[in-house]
């Protein structure tokens, strides 16, 4: 049976290649948040191999690689992305539009990172020796996605490794591999059934080389992440209670001027909610409240009365000031005092493309989509930020907190990541999930919790192996209340970054090309 399939793949050509592609694209898809159905990557990777091995009769392999690529990932980004479409149709008057254009779009710009990959990977002198070729795939995959974290800003959303993401115990060999590294794992078991139709006789050797790939491999980080997990729950740090509050504002009434003093005052009746300890710090989200707090003195001394005594507030705000004569507006992070006094500001570094600036201003015939004529300013980069009762914290508004390696300053370690975010541009399914989940994978990664306070998505308190102590749901409007959880030592990851799993796609690749040397592989 595997061998009639494998021959179809093999054999396909024309449209019946490309719908193949799209379909296995989409399916592997399907593991990622919010579905997490994992076992579909195998019929995905294998079909993939299949196709590609089809490759070598074509007159240009390569360009049938870059062709088999682009589909599979077309298909994997129109699934995976599907969520774009929300943010455009927060003001449909003004960018519905768009939707038949940015879905697809960014489909094909992500799609040209796997053709990337499978174009490579065809052009690699592997003499048709199967387990090569689904070694080098798991490297090329990862080289790709590490490129994709980093070309034209970066935007290393839904990299393969956060299938594993709903299961802390599966993430724990990022704090040695980080998520890329994960990746390069989870393509390796997912391809290495590929060899059981190798064209040749397949015997013990392949079967037990296939079943130690695709069972033990994942049975491999669940043993180390077993062993890396404690039994029970780790240290708080003392004298710190937290309270995030989730207003749940829906994103087309955010900026209506005749709400603006609702969204203020919801936000602080849910701060003022009796509690059983009193909270030391209240944490709001990203542009919390319709008003620029630095620069508005009565709504910020009206903010002040959340202040927890001799506490501080914590919120997002939009900022404005002049450099020389030019005003500029940028999305910050404010802490301000039971004086009404803003006493600590972070601004955004890493701005949103086509979100909160545009690129190829005057040439491209749109908007960015929040609304305002000006685009926002980029601070001057991570930085850590010390508040008074608080270890430092490392701050990150919205999506910088899918950057790995990227969360906080090189050479600095803070005791705990501050995400601030407004997830209700994402819609209330896909988007603030998988958000929510690649957010988390840092703390994992780095060793360090993270807290997570959004206007509606997902606000939790995550400890620094990724396990949620506490959360709200979107579209849940309340409060968490909630200590600390103490930072852990330096993870591999935190101190060599990317380079771990750079240097394994690195090792992989070397593998593959020599086994390739070898027809008898394995």
């Amino acid at each position: 049976m595997l061998s009639r399939l494998a021959d179809v793949a093999v054999a396909a050509r024309g449209r019946r290649r490309f719908l193949l592609c799209l379909l296995l694209g989409a399916a592997s898809a399907l593991a990622l948040p919010p579905f997490y159905f994992v076992p579909l990557l195998v019929p995905a990777f294998v079909g993939l191999l299949w196709l590609l091995a089809g490759a070598d009769a074509d007159a240009r392999p390569w360009r049938a690689g870059l062709w088999i690529g682009f589909s599979f990932g077309f298909g994997h980004g129109l699934v995976g992305m599907h969520w774009i479409a929300e943010p455009l149709l927060v003001d449909p008057v003004r960018t519905g539009w768009l939707v038949p254009v940015a879905l697809p779009g960014l489909a094909a710009v992500l799609a040209a990172f796997p053709a990337l990959a499978c174009g490579a990977l065809v052009t690699m002198p592997l003499r048709g020796a199967m387990v090569a070729r689904v070694i080098g795939l798991a490297a090329l995959w990862t080289l790709a996605e590490f490129a994709r974290g980093h070309l034209f800003t970066g935007f290393p959303w839904n990299l393969l490794g956060y299938v594993w993401a709903g299961v802390p115990t599966m993430m724990q060999a990022a704090a040695l591999l980080g998520v890329l590294g994960l990746s390069a794992l989870t393509v390796l078991a997912a391809g290495l059934p590929a060899i059981l139709t190798d064209g040749r006789k397949v015997d013990r050797r392949c079967w037990a080389l296939a079943v130690a790939g695709t069972v033990g491999l994942p049975l491999a980080l669940w043993a180390g992440g077993v062993a890396r997990l404690p039994d029970g729950s780790v240290d708080l740090v003392p004298d710190v209670r937290l309270r995030l509050v989730q207003a749940n504002i829906a994103q087309r009434d955010k900026w209506d001027n005749h709400l603006r003093a609702a969204h203020l005052e919801r936000h602080l009746a849910l701060s003022q909610t009796p509690a059983e300890i009193a909270p030391t710090h209240v944490i709001w989200p990203e542009t919390a409240v319709p008003f620029i707090l630095p620069n508005d003195t009565l709504a910020r001394n009206r903010t002040a009365t959340a202040v927890p005594a001799g506490g501080r507030l914590i919120t997002g705000s939009v900022r404005s000031a002049f450099h020389g004569d030019v005003r500029q507006i940028r999305n910050a992070l404010i802490v301000i005092d039971d004086n009404a006094d803003v006493v600590r500001v972070y601004d955004k570094s890493h701005l949103v493309p086509f979100g909160e600036y545009m690129p190829l201003r005057g040439v491209l015939p749109i908007d960015k989509i929040v609304p305002g004529q000006s685009d926002f300013v980029a601070g001057s980069g991570r930085r850590l930020l010390a508040i008074e009762g608080l270890p430092v914290a490392s701050p990150l508004i919205c999506y910088e907190a899918i950057f790995p390696a990227r969360v906080t300053p090189r050479g600095e370690r803070p005791g705990w990541l501050l995400n601030l975010t407004n997830d209700a541009w994402f819609g209330a399914f896909a988007g603030p999930q998988q958000h929510f989940a690649i957010a988390s994978a840092r703390a994992v990664e780095e060793g360090i919790p993270m807290v997570r306070v959004a206007n509606t998505g997902v606000s939790a308190v995550v400890d620094p192996y990724g396990r949620v102590i506490a959360r709200l749901d979107i579209g849940e409007e309340g409060v968490l209340d909630s200590g600390l959880p103490a930072a852990l030592p330096e993870t591999l990851f935190a101190r060599r970054g990317e380079l771990v799993p750079v240097a394994l796609a690195v090792f992989l690749l070397v593998v593959a090309l020599l086994l390739g040397r070898e027809r008898k592989a394995p």
